[in-house]
C-alpha cells in the first residue's frame, strides 16, 4: 500500500503493517462484539489520549448500543521511540465509574507500564466491570504482567505510527498502521 497524499511522509515509513481496510474491518467486528456483550448494561469507553482518540471514534461508531466515553490521558514517551519508563497520568475522568462497565480503549500495549498504572487507578475506583481493549498488542516487549481481554492486532516489537500512533506529534492522521523509520 502506498500513501500517496501525503508525500512529505513517505521518508519515515519503512513500510505498512496494517491496512486502512484491515482497521476497519476489525473495528467494525469489535463493535458487534462490544455490542453482544453490554446490551443492556451501563457501558463506558475510557480512552487514552492522545493515540488512542481515532480507534476510540471508529470503535464507538461500530458499537451499536447506548454507551459513554470518558478521555484520561497519560503519558511514557516524551517525544522518543522508546518509553520513559516514567508514567503519569495527566488527565483524569470526570465520571463516577462506579456506576458503568468500563472499557478502556488503548491505541498500543507495549511495555504495559502505562496501561498496568492507568488499570489500577481505575480499579481503585470501584468499576462494575473493567476491561482493556487494545488495537495494537506488542506482547514481546511487556516489562509488567498485563493482558488485554480484547486485542484487534498482534505485531512484532515495530515502533509504528497512524491511526492515532505518533512519533513526535506527528504521523497520528496516516489512515493505516505503518512501521517507523527514523532518518532525516
Amino acid at each position: 500500500m502506498q500513501i500517496t497524499n501525503m508525500p512529505e511522509f513517505h521518508k519515515h515509513i519503512k513500510r505498512v503493517i496494517i491496512s486502512e481496510e484491515e482497521l476497519r474491518d476489525a473495528v467494525q467486528k469489535t463493535g458487534e462484539i462490544i455490542s453482544m456483550e453490554y446490551k443492556d448494561k451501563p457501558l463506558l469507553l475510557v480512552s487514552i489520549l492522545k493515540g488512542a482518540y481515532v480507534f476510540l471514534a471508529d470503535l464507538s461508531r461500530a458499537i451499536t448500543i447506548p454507551h459513554e466515553i470518558g478521555f484520561m490521558a497519560a503519558k511514557s514517551y516524551f517525544e522518543s521511540t522508546e518509553s520513559s519508563g516514567t508514567v503519569d497520568i495527566t488527565l483524569d475522568l470526570k465520571q463516577d465509574i462506579s456506576k458503568y462497565h468500563v472499557v478502556i480503549v488503548e491505541d498500543i500495549i507495549d511495555t504495559g507500564r502505562t496501561l498496568s498504572k492507568v488499570k489500577e487507578y481505575l480499579e481503585s475506583k470501584g468499576p462494575l466491570s473493567l476491561k482493556i481493549i487494545t488495537m495494537l498488542d506488542k506482547p514481546e516487549r511487556r516489562l509488567v504482567k498485563l493482558q488485554s481481554d480484547y486485542s484487534l492486532f498482534t505485531i512484532p516489537d515495530y515502533f509504528v505510527i497512524g491511526y492515532g500512533l505518533d512519533y513526535g506529534e506527528y504521523y497520528r492522521n496516516l489512515p493505516c498502521i505503518a512501521e517507523f523509520e527514523e532518518g532525516e
